[in-house]
């Protein structure tokens, strides 16, 4: 019986700060730029400024990528176009810098941690800090067997927890998660169609290293038969993960929920993130006001996820990589966001905007101050 009782989220999670939010939109009504003229952006900084309590949103200055990782032994079956037991060459890829994460990461300037669940590696070839938090070598393979036991399950849970934790207490105040697997996909597909009760074709998708018809047809039926073992469990999310999840998104799912109790606002990058954004949705129905959907990856199981959560996606690229990168793609737009709400200069009550700016008794107002002819 575990220790671990996931219904404390549901008292723990707030909403972002109602009263902040119509404070915000307030102070956009009077800004120089017509309200809606910004399309999202608009919304994105309200959404910003009720998740740090602040008018005018304060910028986004520490910004960081954090990556579940994990092996999967479902991809034994042909699942994947990459080899059973290979994402721990994807991980070194990505530290050295080798990975599309790792390129746009470096133009961005925002840091990297990876974080070691369950790959199938030796932990001596990874750094310290890379492997600090693994659960087990590999995980079982959901069409037959549980993912994890109980115990792991809940040590994977309370790991993602910690990193929550640590990213908070450092003073992250945005967070880009993604994951780095191989086999991950198909985990994300059964959960989703689990929680979602929809059949496995609906939710089997290509992956990110695209698979051919039969690899597919292979996919969704592992999916099915793993749908067949997740049913039963439906009601007691931790053990669903640990029979058709795995520890990298058991603790990506820890992860999310403690985010939230944190208060730190988390961009979802693909159809894993998505569909351990699910669990969570199922664990404390508040949750989600705390995550973005960065982008439509094409997935079908992640627009389902997303539809269910009635997530809107920023960015429509197709990217499915994985990795974080997609997710990353749209963090300018959300720095944007912020930039634009507390940098665009206000008008005083009554005041007309015309032509993007105030005018009252013939004097243009920016920032707040009246300028007249000669100042």
């Amino acid at each position: 019986m575990s220790s671990l009782n996931l219904d404390d989220f549901t008292d723990l999670i707030e909403r972002p700060d109602g009263g902040v939010r119509r404070d915000a939109e307030a102070r956009r009504e009077r800004q120089v730029v017509p309200p809606g003229s910004l399309g999202r952006l608009d919304d994105l900084g309200e959404w910003l400024s009720a998740a740090q309590s602040a008018v005018p949103v304060r910028p986004v200055v520490r910004p960081r990528v954090v990556l579940f990782a994990g092996d999967h032994k479902v991809a034994e079956l042909g699942v994947s176009a990459r080899p059973a037991g290979s994402a721990g060459e994807l991980v070194r890829e990505v530290l050295e810098g080798g990975r599309p994460v790792s390129v746009l990461a470096r133009r961005l300037d925002v840091p990297v941690r990876v974080v070691d669940m369950a790959l199938d590696c030796d932990p001596e070839t990874l750094p310290a800090e890379v492997a600090g938090h693994r659960v087990r070598r590999g995980g079982g393979r959901i069409d037959i067997e549980d993912a994890l036991t109980p115990e792991e399950a809940e040590a994977a849970f309370r790991a993602g927890m910690a990193v929550a934790d640590e990213e908070a207490d450092s003073g992250t105040d945005l967070v880009v998660l993604g994951d780095v697997s191989v086999g991950g996909t198909t985990a994300a597909g059964t959960l989703v169609a689990a929680l979602c009760g929809t059949d496995a074709s609906v939710v089997t998708g290509r992956g990110g290293l695209p698979i051919d018809d039969l690899a597919w047809m292979r996919k969704c039926a592992a999916i099915r038969d793993a749908l067949r073992r997740a049913r039963p469990v439906l009601g007691d999310q931790l053990q669903l993960l640990a029979t058709v999840g795995g520890a990298d998104l058991t603790a990506m799912t820890g992860f999310l929920l403690q985010s939230a109790v944190r208060k730190v606002p988390v961009i979802l990058d693909g159809v894993v993130t998505a569909a351990c954004a699910l669990v969570g949705q199922r664990v404390a129905f508040r949750a989600p006001d705390w995550w973005l959907a960065a982008h439509d990856s094409g997935e079908p199981g992640q627009a389902k996820a997303l539809d269910r959560m009635a997530m809107e996606p920023l960015l429509t690229q197709g990217v499915k990589v994985g990795e974080g990168a997609g997710g990353l793609l749209a963090l300018p737009l959300v720095q944007a966001a912020a930039s634009l709400a507390a940098e665009l200069p206000t008008t005083s009550d009554g005041e007309a905007v015309t032509g993007g700016e105030a005018v009252t008794d013939g004097e243009a107002v920016t920032d707040g101050e009246a300028v007249t002819d000669g100042e």
